[in-house]
């Protein structure tokens, strides 16, 4: 591989955890190929990250849900790096709603994007490291894809297919030592993904405590490429999630609703129903964090709004 600075495509590289990546990447001197449907906020970001030291920042629109898109995406960057080191794979989006809510092009998009767009990189990313016989691809997931939640049943499916799709890589990689596949799974982080996504129940998302910052996720992610890892949890609380899931899966069902709408929701902010940035970009709600402020101070507030609701049915 290279011994001078890396070429890290990063996918999803206009906003949030992706973004972050990027410029945690070109702070070390890194070769950034920036991948995401925005041209407009993936030129922002390579043009900070040429600031910040990168080696070079090459900007390739690119849906992943594409996959015609996809494969000249990566042949565009072969003819311009003909060595990549690693990918990670952050792009993703979510929709907010009871299953049958949510109408079929917005459940469909959400599967495409985070799901489907994954099965494309992976499809086009391995025979180049196959090729290298060294390389790694870094999968984002999330918490989401080893638990239930109600209201989100898109992203819960698409994120419990993408754990399966890099544990299955895993298996099918394990005759060449230096072509990692590594799997990331973060909880809460304090990105734009809540504000950008679908909703069809009537509020947004808000990232439930802990809340993880996406240069925390960003550092996780880069670690991998020294010390890949098949399987990394962002948070321990993540782990406590899961045992309630599978070890106690009645107390799980019975407390994750009153929960969710407590923690995981913005109950003061009642919305319209919005396709939000699932079926195309919308750049200009792109950015490294969220603005939904401090998640106790949500939780508080969320608390007030409920107690009403519910004194209102009373009355």
């Amino acid at each position: 591989m290279t011994t001078g600075p890396r070429v890290i495509l990063v996918t999803g590289a206009s906003s949030g955890c992706g973004r972050a990546t990027a410029l945690r990447a070109a702070d070390a001197g890194d070769h950034l190929v920036l991948v995401a449907r925005g041209a407009g906020s993936l030129e922002e970001v390579a043009a900070e990250c040429r600031s910040r030291g990168a080696a070079s920042a090459m900007v390739v629109p690119t849906d992943v849900g594409d996959d015609v898109a996809v494969a000249a995406c990566i042949e565009q960057v072969q003819q311009a790096h003909p060595v990549l080191d690693a990918v990670i794979h952050c792009a993703g989006v979510v929709a907010y709603g009871r299953t049958e809510e949510v109408p079929a092009d917005v459940f469909d998009g959400v599967v495409r994007t985070n799901l489907t767009g994954s099965i494309n990189v992976a499809r086009h990313v391995l025979p180049v490291l196959r090729r290298q016989e060294a390389g790694t691809l870094v999968v984002l997931g999330s918490v989401i894809g080893h638990i239930g939640v109600p209201s989100m049943s898109p992203y819960v499916l698409s994120k419990w297919g993408v754990r399966a799709l890099a544990r299955q890589l895993q298996l099918e990689n394990r005759d060449l030592r230096d072509v990692h596949i590594a799997y990331v799974s973060p909880g809460g982080v304090d990105t734009p993904i809540y504000q950008q996504a679908a909703a069809y129940d009537g509020f947004l998302g808000r990232p439930p405590p802990p809340v993880s910052s996406p240069e925390k996720v960003a550092r996780v992610a880069l670690r991998q490429l020294d010390h890949p890892r098949a399987r990394t949890q962002v948070n321990l609380s993540n782990r406590v999630m899961q045992l309630g899931f599978s070890g106690m899966p009645a107390l799980y069902d019975l407390m994750v609703g009153p929960l969710f709408r407590l923690a995981a929701t913005d109950r003061t902010s009642p919305v319209a129903p919005t396709e939000g940035n699932v079926l195309q970009s919308r750049e200009a709600g792109n950015g490294l964090t969220g603005s939904l402020g401090n998640p106790i101070a949500g939780i508080a507030r969320n608390a007030v709004a409920l107690a009403r609701s519910v004194t209102g049915r009373a009355a």
